[in-house]
């Protein structure tokens, strides 16, 4: 398989990787055949796979113009993957300009495309660094010189914590990150969950057994499950909802009943 130009040299372009599959699911072109395959693979259990993804994407997008109408301008976006059409600080930007932005992956090819995508642009920034060590992200020098942790912060965890094994404490990832914002913070936050898909969850586990298999187990947690990331936040109207009904702009009737699979919700601290 040759390598393309804007793929790192230490990434493994043999072996499927979430943030590329996700890429595929939104019609990217950052990504390899094994990526395109394994996507496949899931979508023959869940073919609205993509309408998920786009729901996801639609709900960030209207979060961030919340979050910017309530005066927030900071935005800690982890997890953010490969940049494409509508990203964080284009959406900031246009609803308060001077927004800044610190995106966060663990992807070298996210990492990098965000680099470049990002070039010129004093107000935003890039962090290689993992949800999992909060420090590193807090105390990164893209952190430091963008993000004024006295003041409010909208830190984004979209579609991310279901990609995070109990076992490794993705509470209390979130709690220590949680803990470093300032009063009147946000957190903005999607996650995958079998209640809503339209289908026998026993059909949809087909498609979380493909990232068991890639060695990136999906996590489904229950709504209860979710909404404990949330703990020391006051939720945001309406709460902890499928995507779509999240402050919709159209008519949630008229979305694709994959676009309900799962939940989202914006939560603000005191």
């Amino acid at each position: 398989m040759e390598r393309p130009a804007w793929a790192p040299r230490s990434i493994d372009i043999s072996v499927p990787s979430v943030s590329r599959m996700y890429d595929f699911y939104l019609g990217g072109s950052h990504n390899f055949e094994v990526d395109r395959e394994a996507a496949r693979r899931a979508m023959e259990f869940m073919p609205g796979l993509p309408k998920i993804m786009q729901a996801n994407r639609a709900f960030m997008r209207r979060a961030v113009r919340f979050a910017a109408a309530e005066g927030i301008d900071q935005f800690l976006d982890i997890g953010s993957g490969i940049p494409t059409f509508g990203n964080v600080h284009e959406v900031a930007a246009r609803s308060r300009p001077g927004s800044r932005v610190v995106y966060v992956d663990h992807d070298p090819v996210a990492v990098a495309h965000s680099e470049a995508v990002l070039a010129g642009h004093d107000d935003a920034g890039v962090v290689a660094a993992d949800l999992l060590k909060p420090h590193d992200i807090l105390a990164s020098p893209q952190v430091e010189r963008l993000i004024d942790l006295n003041r409010p912060v909208a830190l984004l965890l979209v579609a991310i914590l279901h990609f995070v094994e109990d076992a490794d404490d993705p509470y209390g990832a979130v709690a220590e990150l949680s803990g470093a914002l300032a009063p009147g913070s946000m957190l903005v936050l999607t996650h995958a969950s079998y209640e809503g898909v339209p289908l026998p969850a026993e059909r949809a586990s087909g498609a979380v057994d493909v990232y068991k298999d890639i060695r990136n187990p999906l996590i489904m947690r229950s709504r209860e499950e979710i909404a404990r990331f949330f703990e020391g936040y006051d939720m945001v109207e309406p709460g902890l909802v499928p995507m779509p009904r999240w402050r919709p702009e159209g008519e949630p009737e008229d979305e694709d009943p994959y676009a309900f699979s799962g939940f989202a919700g914006v939560g603000r601290t005191a």
